[in-house]
């Protein structure tokens, strides 16, 4: 049961290797530009208590907002590299960080930048492999009743052109058009 999981682990974190593959460019891939705005995230109901994290979703993107000990509130995305486990499930600390629930990997929760890298056990194996990353963050307001993040809200509009793209490229048509 243990390699299993140290298998699934480590092909998780395959995922965060870097790619040899050249970016690519179509007419589908430019169909918007970046355009930030405020979006709603969670309920100011939903904020976790000081200390502690919770997850939401704005503009498609997954997002982790957290509480510091102080009460200061925090968006940073919410896959921890390298194996993409919800950062939301992580642990604030009084040092301004938050730590990876799985891995143990402390990231600032001002900058999104690693602090401490897959620290210890299996984390030491895995975080091994690959170079540290941070995550994203995103700033983060209340307005009313909620909890607004400013995205990129053409982000997953442009990430899934990409993507069918390439499924269209294989079916013979970059254009997405039928024969």
């Amino acid at each position: 049961m243990k390699s299993v999981m140290i298998a699934t682990l480590i092909g998780s974190a395959a995922a965060f290797a870097p790619s040899t593959q050249a970016p690519r460019s179509t007419a589908l891939s430019a169909m918007g530009k970046p355009k930030l705005q405020y979006v709603k995230c969670i309920s100011t109901d939903d904020l976790p208590a000081p200390g502690f994290a919770t997850s939401g979703v704005a503009g498609g993107l997954a997002i982790c907002i957290a509480v510091d000990p102080k009460g200061a509130v925090y968006a940073l995305g919410d896959k921890c590299p390298p194996v993409n486990q919800p950062l939301s499930f992580g642990k604030v600390g009084d040092d301004g960080t938050i730590a990876d629930p799985v891995l143990g990997t402390k990231f600032s929760l001002k900058t999104g930048e690693v602090v401490d890298w897959c620290p210890a056990g299996l984390g030491k194996l895995i975080g091994g492999i690959f170079d540290p990353v941070g995550v994203p963050t995103y700033p983060v307001k209340a307005k009313g009743k909620n909890v607004e993040v400013q995205v990129d809200v053409n982000y997953k509009a442009n990430f899934e052109a990409e993507y069918w793209t390439g499924v269209l490229d294989a079916q013979g048509k970059a254009n997405g058009k039928y024969y």
